[in-house]
């Protein structure tokens, strides 16, 4: 049986992932505006970017898929489609995007992983899950696009949501307030996911002088 968290915690939960959900949901309608396509091809987008991650997190930990029983999920998704159909793309440049993505990785990865170790899943695999909670959704997002995912750019990106949910995971190992250790984690993804898009950081690629 999963370790069910106190209401307060249940709350923030609850909050991390409506604010994540919103924040994907918008790149996933906004590359459908990009493409010039339908309000319903964006609404699909913002729904697949918005619970992707989710979704692929919960069938591996044996979780009930979260957006399914939730009434909130698809009706913001739905939301965020239908602000984004009637605004000018314009409000919603790169450098905002960006910033606001990174906030919603940040608190996506710790929700992801905070969920995992609640069903008994061990520190590694549940560092794991707060990643795929993070990015899949995104993945998904950019295949149906037709362009290179972000697992096939060296930015900053996974590696973020990557250190929020080892922070998150740690924490839990050695005891720590989760009310303190989560806020902290959710930030310091965001900060290195935000030093990513302020300094234009990547990982190191591989070389081609090593194929010799």
């Amino acid at each position: 049986m999963p370790e069910m968290p106190s209401a307060d915690l249940s709350a923030l939960i609850g909050l991390l992932d409506l604010v994540g959900i919103a924040v994907f949901a918008l790149t996933g309608a906004l590359l459908a505006a990009q493409l010039r396509q339908t309000f319903v091809t964006m609404a699909f987008f913002a729904l697949v970017t918005g619970v992707g991650g989710g979704s692929v997190r919960d069938l591996l930990i044996g979780a009930p898929v979260f957006w399914v029983r939730d009434p909130w999920v698809a009706p913001v998704c739905l939301a965020v489609a239908l602000v984004s159909w009637f605004t000018p793309r314009r409000w919603w440049d790169k450098p905002v995007l960006e910033w606001a993505d990174a906030a919603g990785l940040g608190a996506y990865a710790v929700l992801g992983t905070a969920k995992a170790l609640a069903f008994g899943v061990p520190p590694v695999p549940a560092v794991l899950m707060g990643v795929i909670t993070g990015c899949v959704g995104g993945i998904i997002r950019d295949v149906l696009a037709g362009r290179p995912s972000i697992l096939m750019r060296p930015e900053l990106y996974v590696t973020a949501a990557a250190l929020s949910s080892v922070l998150c995971a740690g924490g839990a190992v050695l005891g720590l307030d989760k009310g303190l250790v989560w806020p902290v984690a959710a930030v310091a993804g965001f900060g290195l996911r935000g030093a990513a898009i302020w300094w234009r950081l990547g990982l190191p690629v591989y070389s081609a002088e090593r194929e010799g």
